[in-house]
């Protein structure tokens, strides 16, 4: 796949899901309850034991599908390599290291490294970093990114960390091509109730839609 073709499945899905869980089973189980409920892309962190393995099954399964599964907590390029070749569409760090944008860039990989401040951004993009990870989201909120946006029209930027139901509106009417949610969609998974993941990928989907503008 072109990474022109990952990048507007990111933004066109308007949702990633930051996928953390205590065994590989679960984390699993959460991903297939995220795309039941609309989701298509995929993040499954690597401090997921046997994250690998997860992001290799994840990939295989949904491989004729729309759903893109992509590598979280990569912090260095050694880890990103190893997702990469793991079957990883897009990888994602909460910080920019320039090992890994160089290493991603020469195979045509999305890369999303966490970023906090315009100068930590604009470092990013001359990196050639495709969407900015706004993290933590939840240390300014949603005001931020239009003011961030007001110097950088072209910046994308999908902030991780603070986006809830009750905020997803606002961050996108501020500008955001996609949010990464994590616990606030994944928390029913911790009781084992899978359904209730569906059920919230779904409100999600439907909000991120209705800020959109369009039909979900």
């Amino acid at each position: 796949m072109m990474k022109s073709a990952i990048l507007n499945r990111i933004t066109a899905s308007g949702i990633v899901a930051v996928i953390r869980a205590e065994t590989s089973i679960k984390a699993v189980r959460i991903a297939e309850a995220c795309r039941q409920g609309g989701i298509s892309a995929l993040e499954i962190t690597l401090t997921v034991p046997g994250a690998l393995e997860v992001i290799k099954e994840l990939t295989i399964r949904y491989a004729d599908t729309d759903v893109i599964v992509g590598a979280g907590t990569v912090l260095d390029a050694k880890t990103a390599e190893a997702a990469i070749l793991a079957g990883a569409k897009f990888v994602v760090g909460p910080n920019f290291d320039i090992a890994t944008a160089q290493l991603c860039e020469q195979n045509q990989i999305p890369y999303l490294p966490g970023c906090l401040t315009i100068t930590e951004m604009i470092t990013a993009m001359k990196a050639g970093a495709d969407i900015i990870k706004l993290f933590p989201g939840s240390a300014f909120g949603p005001a931020y990114v239009k003011a961030i946006r007001g110097p950088l029209p072209q910046i994308k930027i999908m902030p991780t960390g603070g986006v809830s139901l009750d905020n997803v509106h606002e961050w996108i009417q501020n500008g955001v091509v996609a949010v990464g949610v994590g616990g606030e969609l994944t928390a029913p998974a911790k009781n084992g109730d899978y359904e209730g993941v569906t059920k919230l990928a779904a409100a999600f989907v439907r909000a991120v839609a209705d800020a959109r503008g369009e039909k979900s």
